[in-house]
């Protein structure tokens, strides 16, 4: 018996067929895949409005009825490590470092988990903040004033 290929347990002799391999030998994930699980981390982020990915993203989104996943996100792969920049646009009210934090930990987490990649960066790129449900809110606060002046005056 090979020193090797044993492993000793609680007194016991086990011996390993093979080694334990952890790399990715030979396995090429592709930017786009893991852009896509980056989204899906990004897009359960409580603050996070939307993503933003320009002019192109939007078109294409619009033209084939489908929602991209990876809008927004850019993936730089070398060997065994990731680089991923996120553009997202938060909502009114949110506080802008913790869901960036959050973004941080949710993508590296998954990204790491799903590849076997080693994620060195996530940076966060604030492109606005949504308004609209503050606006609606408005709008509806209106409207109720609104409609209880003219119940008092008839």
């Amino acid at each position: 018996m090979e020193e090797e290929n044993k492993n000793v347990e609680n007194g016991e002799v086990v011996e390993l067929d093979e080694e334990i391999k952890t790399e990715n030998e030979g396995i090429q994930i592709s930017s786009d895949v893991v852009a896509v699980i980056a989204g899906v981390a990004v897009s359960e982020v409580q603050g996070v409005s939307g993503m933003s990915g320009g002019f192109a993203g939007g078109i294409t989104e619009v033209l084939s009825g489908k929602k991209n996943l990876a809008k927004g996100i850019k993936v730089d792969i070398d060997e065994n490590t990731a680089k991923i920049d996120v553009n997202i646009i938060v909502e009114y009210g949110s506080r802008i470092p913790d869901v960036a934090f959050e973004i941080q930990n949710r993508v590296k987490k998954s990204v790491e988990n799903m590849t076997g990649l080693k994620v060195e960066e996530v940076n966060v790129h604030v492109q606005g903040v949504n308004t609209d449900a503050v606006m609606n809110e408005k709008e509806e606060d209106k409207s109720e004033e609104n409609d209880t002046e003219n119940s008092e005056e008839n």
